[in-house]
């Protein structure tokens, strides 16, 4: 198995992992900030069912471009403000399942030069399409563990 085949595999079976894992967050607490400035297990799971979009946008870019440039994606004062505590977090889930099959389908479509075609990265000092998906990957775990902290936190004031 390379590679890509295992970084996919990855990418395809973390719905299945983050999902019920939000789930089992009880209610009391899934859209409580554990500080000011910190996101709510809820708000950690809108966002990554947000990520796709932007991470397939970057695949087009960098495929269709012959020197493509990435932009560091900042999240948005609204959703710094608490925002994403509005979007509907089954409607953002099933969203998330869907692009996540979709973009699964894309990769396994893609050649090994796609995987290894390169762009310059505003932040990092190289990027390619595998560091991209690699990224997202690392990227929803991070989230995911965030959002594992809050369901365990024993100390909520």
């Amino acid at each position: 198995m390379s590679d890509t085949d295992i970084l996919i595999s990855a990418l395809e079976t973390a719905p299945g992992v983050i999902i019920p894992l939000i789930r089992e967050v009880p209610s009391q607490i899934l859209k409580r900030r554990p500080s000011p400035g910190k996101w709510s297990a809820y708000e950690n799971a809108i966002h990554l069912s947000q990520s796709d979009v932007a991470f397939r946008a970057r695949l087009d870019l960098i495929l269709s471009t012959p020197k493509p440039f990435i932009k560091v994606i900042e999240n948005s004062a609204e959703d710094e403000a608490g925002a994403m505590l509005e979007v509907d977090l089954d409607e953002s889930l099933a969203r998330y399942v869907r692009e996540r099959a979709s973009l699964v389908k894309r990769l396994n479509q893609l050649s090994p030069e796609e995987w290894h075609k390169t762009a310059v990265h505003e932040a990092f000092d190289h990027y390619s399409v595998f560091i991209m998906f690699r990224h997202l990957y690392v990227h929803e775990m991070h989230h995911a563990y965030l959002i594992e902290q809050l369901l365990l936190k024993n100390d909520w004031e």
